[in-house]
């Protein structure tokens, strides 16, 4: 996720406190059994309450959306989960509706970043299970929609694009919004047979790595305009951290050796100059690009994406030491903070969103060591869901960590991400094969067999 938010932005969600006590626990048995019940009772309440819209309001029963107009990311992010789920009808009844009542000729300015992770990615999966051209038609139309948005001097996306227009806006991004393109696009241009979307993406990508300092780091903001940084600090964290996850993935996803390259340089930059420890866990803090020193001790729940990286790179010491840290923490709260100081031992922004980062470790970590402990933080995140997140229809954000006062919102990475990720956890062979995917970074699994004669050397 990573659905790498603005950094500590709080967003203007009305909080609500949940008129519904949170619902007991049921005991441990067949733990993907429950899951798929507890997304499917989620998704009925999408249906009933909020269908046609982007989110669900799992409190208030209420629905609302991203953009004056909706969309429909929800059932588009969903889609990728339903199937891996089996729920075919379900997703049968998205792709039908997708294809009968969606227009993206939208007058409206739209994230580039976010839409490309959920939209385009989730279009895509579609195709990939379907093989329905009107659907792949759906994703070219939205992709060559938010095109006009690589069109900068430096190649690095604006910050938003009008669907309808191409107009753009906002010349400030986090490297996260600006090199979180690869595999959306890369797909994109293998299924279409048109190069110009991976070129764009790789262009981006390139655009940030070829501005790294003497260090090999990277800052976290940057004008895309004239390329000069605007925040010069360097680390995982939201706002970086899926531009490290799409490197490698990239890599692994097309083949592309200079992909590879990049990650290869990286990596050893942000191991040498970040990791920090602090009472015997290991954290990943921030630092200046330029002298690689230390300037802050806040991390965020994102960064819990890292462990899976890295699991997924070979780097099975850093990545269980990672994943150690993280569990400490979700423990001390019962759910993670979005934001906390591990100097102070405090959180500086207390909700929890429903993420599925930590979950998506343990599930790395878990197929590649198969060790039963990974398997056991599993049951205790999903355990303590249920407790604190779970409403009488679906299931709601948290306010504050420390009081677990509820949030009147559902994100929709809670079924493209967190539930997939904790099916597949609980789940033994049933024929979804770890080895066979590769996920974005919402969690989108594409098949790298279908990949596999991917031509980046036309780029």
């Amino acid at each position: 996720m990573r659905t790498a938010l603005l950094i500590f932005c709080i967003c203007t969600l009305f909080s609500c406190d949940s008129t519904e006590p949170p619902q007991p626990t049921p005991p441990i048995g067949d733990l993907a059994t429950q899951v798929k019940a507890e997304t499917q009772r989620a998704w009925a309440a999408y249906k009933q309450y909020a269908w046609g819209r982007d989110v669900l309001l799992p409190i208030s029963k209420g629905a609302e959306n991203w953009y004056e107009e909706p969309l429909y990311i929800s059932p588009i992010d969903a889609y990728s989960t339903l199937k891996v789920m089996g729920l075919d009808e379900e997703a049968a009844e998205i792709e039908t509706y997708i294809i009968d009542s969606v227009s993206f000729d939208k007058d409206i300015s739209v994230k580039v970043f976010e839409v490309n992770i959920r939209v385009l990615g989730g279009l895509l999966a579609m195709y990939q299970y379907s093989e329905n051209e009107q659907v792949l038609q759906k994703a070219i139309d939205f992709a060559d929609r938010i095109l006009p948005a690589f069109d900068s001097p430096t190649g690095v996306p604006y910050y938003s694009v009008n669907l309808k227009t191409g107009a753009v806006d906002g010349k400030v991004v986090n490297v996260a919004e600006a090199g979180t393109y690869l595999l959306e696009m890369g797909v994109l241009s293998h299924f279409s047979k048109n190069p110009i979307y991976y070129e764009k993406a790789k262009r981006a990508t390139k655009a940030i790595y070829d501005r790294r300092s003497s260090l090999d780091l990277i800052g976290q903001d940057i004008d895309v305009e004239t390329g000069e940084w605007t925040k010069t600090t360097s680390h995982i964290c939201a706002g970086i951290d899926s531009y490290y996850e799409y490197l490698y993935k990239g890599w692994l996803l097309f083949g592309d050796p200079e992909l590879k390259a990049i990650w290869d340089t990286s990596i050893v930059a942000v191991h040498t100059y970040l990791p920090e420890m602090k009472d015997s866990l290991l954290w990943y803090g921030r630092v200046d690009m330029y002298t690689g020193k230390h300037v802050s001790s806040v991390v965020t729940l994102y960064d819990a994406f890292f462990p899976a990286v890295l699991a997924l790179s070979g780097d099975m010491v850093r990545a269980e030491k990672m994943q150690a840290t993280w569990n400490w923490l979700w423990n001390r709260y019962g759910l993670e903070p979005m934001a906390y100081d591990y100097a102070t031992g405090k959180p500086t922004y207390p909700v929890y969103d429903l993420n599925p980062e930590i979950i998506e470790s343990a599930y790395y970590l878990y197929h590649f060591t198969k060790d039963p402990k990974y398997k056991a933080m599993g049951e205790k995140y999903f355990a303590d869901i249920l407790k604190y997140c779970k409403t009488e229809i679906a299931f709601s954000a948290v306010e504050n960590v420390e009081t677990m006062e509820q949030r009147d919102y559902m994100a929709t990475f809670f079924f493209a991400e967190t539930m997939k990720y904790f099916y597949l956890l609980f789940r033994e062979d049933d024929g979804f094969h770890f080895d066979d995917y590769i996920f974005t970074t919402e969690a989108h699994p594409f098949k790298k067999e279908l990949l596999a004669n991917f031509n980046y050397q036309a780029q």
